[in-house]
């Protein structure tokens, strides 16, 4: 483990792989109780600085290689990750933080979140969201209303942006994009805030639009039809968000 997390990520491969296969099938794989597996993950991850902690984190739960098993590291990087890719890591955060493991608050989770978005380097903003889908709503909430505390607004107004790009693609439900929003625009202590707040996630919706037309229309890079798929995603995400928007504010003022 020393070896591993004081490596450049991949210069290992074989001895991280034997990390990965021992700690699941030795460790954390086999328990019936949620408790136990937590207490060695605990174990496994304490005696660590953060950072380190969130790369360990991504050798025995990231994404691997179908032909060898072995870690892939540029995943979270370079392309927007499927379920399956992010499951593993969802399950794990999910276990320290529902299990009330010992040793773990809600803000060490949370903080193990944000490094591990940057294990190599940093995620595509996509990867972000789909791991705190993934990883529940109260670790979902948690985490932005950090951000909305922390004067993060412009960064959370992105993510709720790519959170709806996820649902739109995963066919994930768009009224719970719309939801948490909702939920977080009542961490703002005031209605300048939450309104500032509002418009800087329409702009989210618009700027990235733009970014992503442009990369379109560029035509430099060999992926243009994923890239132009993606954009076809946003706009549908936009219009469906802003769909689940004005129903809910139509039937709130047509009830009152």
């Amino acid at each position: 483990m020393q070896t591993v997390v004081c490596s450049k990520p991949g210069n290992a491969r074989k001895l991280e792989l034997r990390i990965r296969l021992f700690c699941r099938n030795v460790l954390l794989d086999h328990w019936t109780h949620r408790s136990d597996s937590a207490f060695w993950l605990t174990c496994i991850l304490k005696p660590w600085p953060m950072v380190n902690q969130a790369r360990l984190l991504y050798i025995i739960f990231g994404p691997v290689a179908p032909q060898d098993g072995q870690v892939v590291w540029q995943k979270m990087i370079e392309e927007p990750a499927d379920e399956p890719s992010l499951k593993g890591l969802a399950d794990a955060i999910k276990l320290l933080y529902d299990t009330g493991t010992k040793g773990w608050t809600a803000d060490d989770v949370i903080s193990l979140v944000d490094e591990l978005s940057v294990v190599p380097h940093e995620w595509l903003l996509e990867n972000n969201a789909h791991l705190l889908i993934l990883s529940g709503n109260s670790i979902c909430f948690t985490f932005m209303a950090s951000k909305a505390v922390n004067g993060r607004a412009i960064e959370l107004a992105k993510l709720i942006v790519f959170l709806a790009l996820v649902c739109e693609k995963e066919l994930y439900c768009m009224d719970w994009a719309v939801k948490m929003t909702r939920k977080v625009c009542k961490v703002f202590s005031t209605t300048v805030e939450r309104n500032n707040f509002l418009q800087s996630v329409a702009n989210a919706f618009a700027y990235v639009i733009m970014e992503m037309l442009q990369s379109v229309m560029s035509g430099d890079h060999d992926e243009d039809d994923r890239s132009f798929l993606n954009l076809f995603h946003l706009v549908h995400a936009q219009a469906n968000f802003h769909k689940e928007v004005l129903c809910l504010t139509m039937n709130n003022t047509l009830s009152t």
